[in-house]
């Protein structure tokens, strides 16, 4: 059977079951499971130093009305990051390479933060739709600009991640194809390929860490608007 660069990203399916929950929840087996003791090796110091940092980075620009969101956005940020690693491996699926599940993730924490804003301030909150000083003529344009662009932030956070990452994924396939195919026809080609497929997955590794943090620090910044 052919298969084409982009059967990678099809849900994988056991008996007619679709396994893309199991490959959501795997990452929270890497977890080391609570003990009656804060520290108990020296993953578990690492864990809690990145925790620490990820959740201090992600809470600079919030006040401390918005520091209850903390646990939310540091989750996100794990799970986003753990998924998006694990997704490198060989022979596995990466489930935000889906628009469908980074909607889910996007959209309804862009309504909580916009509701938020909506319950507590509502005057600062449509303020925003319209820039102080807007000359009178150019009132109902401005109002329609803000809106729409209101509207597509959760549009653009699931395509965003969902685009970055699809492309990384079909340039490692496409490289080690090429090299795969080059090695019994141009050894020296094939080898300084590979050397580029390296550079590639690192890059790679960068970028899945990269989106994980820019799509949780857009959250954090759309909430502090609204706070």
């Amino acid at each position: 059977m052919n298969l084409s660069f982009f059967d990678q990203f099809t849900s994988p399916c056991l008996l007619g079951i679709p396994l893309i929950l199991l490959s959501m929840l795997f990452p929270a087996l890497l977890f080391p499971t609570p003990g009656n003791r804060w520290i108990t090796n020296r993953l578990s110091t690492l864990q809690l130093w990145l925790l620490h940092l990820i959740t201090k980075q992600l809470m600079m620009p919030l006040n401390k009305a918005g520091h209850k969101w903390a646990l939310i956005l540091t989750s996100l940020m794990m799970f986003l990051l753990m998924i998006n690693l694990l997704g490198l491996l060989p022979y596995t699926f990466t489930p935000t390479t889906q628009l469908s599940m980074n909607m889910a993730l996007a959209f309804p924490l862009w309504l909580a933060t916009l509701l938020t804003g909506l319950r507590n301030q509502p005057s600062a909150s449509l303020g925003h739709l319209l820039p102080e000083g807007t000359p009178t003529p150019l009132i109902p344009a401005l109002i329609l600009i803000e809106t729409t662009s209101l509207l597509i932030r959760p549009l653009a956070l699931g395509v965003r991640l969902t685009a970055n990452l699809t492309a990384g994924h079909l340039l490692i396939q496409l490289i080690s194809t090429a090299t795969t195919a080059l090695l019994p026809i141009i050894p020296t080609v094939s080898v300084l390929t590979a050397l580029i497929l390296l550079l590639l997955t690192i890059l790679e590794v960068a970028v899945a860490m990269i989106q994980a943090y820019v799509f949780v620090l857009l959250l954090s910044l759309y909430l502090q608007e609204n706070i």
